[in-house]
């Protein structure tokens, strides 16, 4: 397999790791928004979130409220964003599950998304269409 995640789990590549268990592994960001921002992985291959076991999401949940209080601490950071990108349109880069622990600080102006509103009717519409394939 040629995924740069998996190389680094079985230590191929390096890496700044900041936190490991027998599912999951948590390193620095070579490209962080802030410092400090952290990608959480688990160690078994799976392109996305959907495609990722609930006991893996589970573990990462989990590593997730250790990881993101001390990235905080660490860095002396205001407050932190968790980032999943699934699928290339999103902006998934590498094709293995991984979540960002993103250190925010009050001034640092990274704005997520543009935050548009609905159209008139356009917000019951689509709550009905999600909601109706949740239920098929």
């Amino acid at each position: 397999m040629d995924c740069i995640f998996c190389k680094i789990v079985a230590g191929e590549l390096p890496s700044y790791k900041v936190y490991e268990d027998e599912k999951v592994l948590a390193f620095l960001d070579i490209n962080p928004v802030n410092p400090g921002h952290t990608l959480l992985i688990p160690k078994e291959h799976y392109e996305t979130t959907l495609d990722t076991p609930d006991e893996l999401l589970q573990a990462m949940a989990a590593a997730m409220k250790k990881i993101a209080p001390a990235v905080m601490r660490a860095v002396k950071a205001d407050a932190w964003n968790l980032g999943v990108n699934n699928g290339a349109a999103a902006g998934q880069i590498v094709m293995h599950t991984h979540w960002h622990i993103i250190p925010r600080f009050a001034r640092d102006e990274h704005r997520l998304w543009r935050g548009e509103p609905y159209a008139e009717g356009e917000a019951a519409r689509v709550a009905r269409h999600i909601t109706d394939n949740i239920k098929a």
